[in-house]
């Protein structure tokens, strides 16, 4: 786990705050750097709206806008063996936002750790829909859904049960 700890970065997307909040614990706990995701045109409550097919969310994710644009490209990826990636699950999946992120950095040799926010599903087959957009054929893991507000202790164990 020493080894892991000097490693390490956490990165993430979140809308609302909610996945932000998770991230930041983890980062505590892993005692590692942390980076945030941003979209070139941040999402506004509108483009959240599920319930409306129109919505900028529900077109990038059933494909027929293109994936969100990065605000930066400044994810010091390449200093680290391990991400963990964090994300809200929107339809099932992560975001789009997120595959434009692994599109956009060559992850070769990572293993990028997968953990998520969502009110109602699992990870379901994110790690095999990321993999397909990912430069660089990283080896992604499942780690899991992390809901609430994750304590200390909870996400100790959420590490130490990881296969690394």
């Amino acid at each position: 786990m020493n080894n892991l700890l000097s490693s390490v970065i956490v990165i993430y997307f979140s809308a609302t705050g909610t996945t932000a909040n998770v991230a930041q614990n983890l980062a505590t706990v892993l005692n590692a750097p942390i980076y945030e995701i941003r979209p070139a045109q941040p999402y506004i409550a509108a483009d959240l709206d599920w319930n409306d097919e129109q919505s900028r969310s529900s077109l990038e994710m059933d494909g027929k806008i293109p994936y969100p644009e990065l605000a930066d490209l400044n994810a010091p990826v390449k200093d680290y063996d391990v991400i963990f990636l964090g994300f809200p699950i929107w339809w099932g999946t992560a975001p789009k936002i997120v595959n434009k992120f692994v599109q956009s950095y060559d992850l070769s040799g990572k293993k990028v750790v997968l953990f998520a926010t969502s009110g109602s599903s699992g990870l379901g087959n994110t790690a095999s829909d990321l993999q397909m957009d990912a430069s660089g054929n990283p080896e992604f893991i499942t780690g899991g859904v992390l809901n609430g507000n994750p304590n200390t202790e909870r996400l100790k164990n959420f590490v130490s049960n990881l296969k690394l």
